[in-house]
């Protein structure tokens, strides 16, 4: 009977390893594909999509100033990238959904429940993070770059430095307003508590100012636009963990009372 058992176990584990590959390799293309056709869809547009992220910059260049494209391919590439870029940040829900699929079947109902939110928060603040960046600090950034431009020197951008220069604002934005989300899993896995985490603010402010003084641009307005929503975005976290354990601490209390 054991011997049976035995073969029959070996039988379904690799029929179940090939499967879960199968499937796998069926979310992948379902992601790559969404993508694709995204960014199919951007392409014919990907010069208004360029102008509209060099928007920021355009408008506070002196009159008859341009930016320029110093590498040969640059006119084309440049634009390609940023559709495909956008390509990508357009098409992450799907992304996620489908690596949710592929993992949701092997957690618990109370791992489900708090999942799911965490991943919709998690692309919410990102995507808040992104538009935070655009709207609020690239414009005061170039601003005030232009305004410290030496006396006789023109600011002439390159095109492709221009779009990693702004894409990697997006993602350090992107990242640092994540800040919530990352103290509510710290929390919840345990690993630190309400308590400490207040008792270990002033260690978390310098460690603030630290990244954003290597994430953002080597002025102090973009470190302090950086740093402050951190701060705040910490405290935000704080409060969230802490209403998240009042509350589960009196859905435990309510039903571990008798009733009548």
């Amino acid at each position: 009977m054991r011997d049976t058992e035995r073969e029959n176990g070996d039988e379904g584990e690799p029929q179940s390893f090939i499967s879960h590959l199968i499937e796998l390799r069926e979310r992948l293309l379902k992601s790559v594909a969404a993508v694709l056709i995204i960014l199919v869809a951007l392409l014919p547009f990907a010069d208004r999509l360029y102008h509209f992220i060099a928007e920021p910059l355009l408008r506070h260049l002196p009159t008859g100033s341009q930016m320029v494209a110093i590498e040969v391919a640059s006119p084309f590439l440049t634009p390609v990238k940023l559709a495909l870029v956008t390509a990508l940040f357009l098409a992450m829900p799907v992304v996620l959904y489908q690596i949710w699929s592929f993992v949701a079947p092997g957690l618990y109902r109370h791992e489900k429940r708090l999942a799911l939110p965490l991943l919709a928060s998690s692309v919410l603040m990102f995507y808040l993070g992104c538009a935070f960046a655009y709207f609020l600090v690239l414009p005061r950034v170039f601003a005030f770059l232009l305004g410290i431009t030496p006396t006789g020197v023109a600011m002439m951008t390159d095109i492709g430095k221009y779009l990693d220069f702004v894409l990697t604002m997006f993602f350090a934005f992107g990242l640092c307003f994540e800040v919530p989300v990352g103290v509510f899993i710290v929390a919840l896995l345990g690993w630190v508590t309400p308590a400490q985490l207040v008792k270990h603010r002033p260690y978390v402010t310098l460690g603030v100012f630290v990244l954003a003084a290597i994430l953002a641009p080597p002025d102090v307005l973009s470190m302090l636009m950086l740093a402050i929503p951190m701060c705040l975005l910490y405290e935000f976290g704080v409060l969230a963990v802490r209403l998240f354990l009042r509350t589960t601490h009196a859905g435990d209390k309510a039903e571990a009372s008798p009733r009548i």
